[in-house]
């Protein structure tokens, strides 16, 4: 690995060279292509005062993308092409940026749904060697987004899973408008097995686990009516790549340590606080107070955003899926996230240690929430055999609320005396 430790320099360039390669993942797109390069070459050519590339990565379309692609790298200048005989976004993002000699590394979706006005504040941090990596996000405050309430909440609830089973930090993984600087995608790219949609994800990942700076840059974003995502696919696809990368983190299988001695940022030092000297309303050492009031009250805000999640998941996935299964999931989901929720905001817990234990615990608390939901749902559907969705509605949230109290005791029975 190429020693990248401690601040990373500014890109220095040829004033010919490329300093930024905005690569564009496509897979029979030749209606879009066009206006979408155009539209693009147009606005880096007249707002970004770099010299950059647009690389069309065309991975086994079928069409005419291809054709439209070729043509349009004879028409505009900087524009080149890449064509893989294999369908797979994660495939052709790996492939362009391991070609690439630019510095710093882009990608955007075809649709251009994320507004380019976005664009410079998202490479600027990685020229100046600010940050390492760089991704738009949809669920910032100061985000402006227009899409479907199905869309909404499949988003929240995935990246609310990631931060419950991954430990993620970063806000929302899945928006199509990321950059990399090129000496991090080099040590990087080989460790990330997926190719398809839950590539960004792994390297998002893999990024915050080697001590690198990921910007975060808030985004307009409009979603394309036109979007042939296959959702249920690509979401159980990305739940067998949190497993994979869940089991692959928790057995040691990459090399996070040597990683992040060679990638890492250097911690900084704060001045040690002697005991009894903290600023006023500080908790000492900065821990969560362990006194049961305060506790219950933590708990409880954890468990009220909890229950909203997983009412909106159950509402966004019952009519695909039925009213059992669509409870499976968002019980399971939202159960990742609450204990890893309460054993930082009301255990006061961090780190590492009995993280496997303390989940074992809350998948436990999910097995006899599971058992009392599913429990009182087949009691209803055994009295009305088509119930009005209000009243499933309150069936569930009353038996959510005995499943609270059960996981109460159990994580504070596992978590209590176990702060770190």
């Amino acid at each position: 690995m190429t020693a990248l430790g401690g601040p990373r320099a500014a890109v220095q360039t040829r004033p010919t060279a490329a300093v930024l390669d905005v690569v564009i993942p496509v897979h029979n797109e030749e209606v879009d292509l066009g206006p979408c390069v155009r539209r693009l070459h147009a606005h880096l050519s007249a707002d970004f005062p770099y010299p950059f590339q647009i690389t069309i990565a065309d991975n086994a379309s079928v069409d005419d993308t291809l054709k439209v692609a070729d043509g349009l790298a004879g028409e505009l200048p900087g524009v080149e092409v890449l064509h893989l005989d294999a369908k797979g976004r994660g495939r052709a993002l790996s492939a362009a940026w391991s070609a690439s000699s630019a510095p710093v590394l882009a990608y955007m979706d075809v649709d251009l749904s994320t507004d380019l006005a976005a664009l410079l504040p998202l490479v600027a941090p990685l020229i100046s060697g600010h940050s390492d990596l760089a991704i738009g996000t949809r669920l910032a405050r100061t985000s402006r987004v227009v899409r479907g309430a199905k869309r909404e909440v499949i988003s929240r609830a995935y990246n609310l899973l990631l931060r419950g089973a991954l430990a993620a930090r970063f806000s929302d993984a899945q928006c199509g408008f990321k950059a990399i600087r090129a000496d991090v995608a080099a040590e990087l790219l080989p460790l990330v097995r997926d190719t398809g949609w839950f590539f960004d994800t792994e390297l998002l990942v893999l990024a915050q686990r080697a001590g690198l700076r990921i910007h975060e840059v808030p985004v307009d974003w409009v979603d394309d009516p036109d979007s042939r995502v296959d959702i249920v696919a690509t979401a159980l696809a990305d739940l067998r790549g949190v497993g994979r990368l869940g089991r692959a983190l928790l057995t040691g299988a990459l090399p996070l340590v040597d990683l992040r001695a060679q990638l890492g940022r250097a911690p900084l030092t704060a001045p040690r606080v002697q005991p009894g000297q903290e600023p006023p309303g500080q908790e000492p050492s900065g821990q969560v107070p362990v006194g049961l009031p305060r506790q219950l009250v933590r708990f409880a805000a954890v468990g009220v955003a909890s229950t909203l999640a997983y009412l909106l998941l159950f509402v966004a996935t019952r009519g695909v899926l039925g009213a059992q299964p669509a409870n499976l999931l968002a019980l399971l989901v939202t159960a990742v996230a609450n204990t890893a929720a309460n054993r930082r905001l009301t255990f006061g817990i961090s780190g590492r240690r009995h993280v496997a234990r303390h989940h074992a615990q809350g998948l436990l608390a999910f097995a006899l929430g599971l058992a009392l939901t599913s429990g009182a749902l087949a009691v209803l559907h055994a009295v009305s055999a088509v119930p009005a969705r209000p009243v499933e509605l309150a069936v569930l949230v009353a038996a959510n609320l005995a499943a609270t109290v059960l996981r109460f005791v159990l994580l504070r029975l596992g978590m209590h005396h176990r702060r770190t």
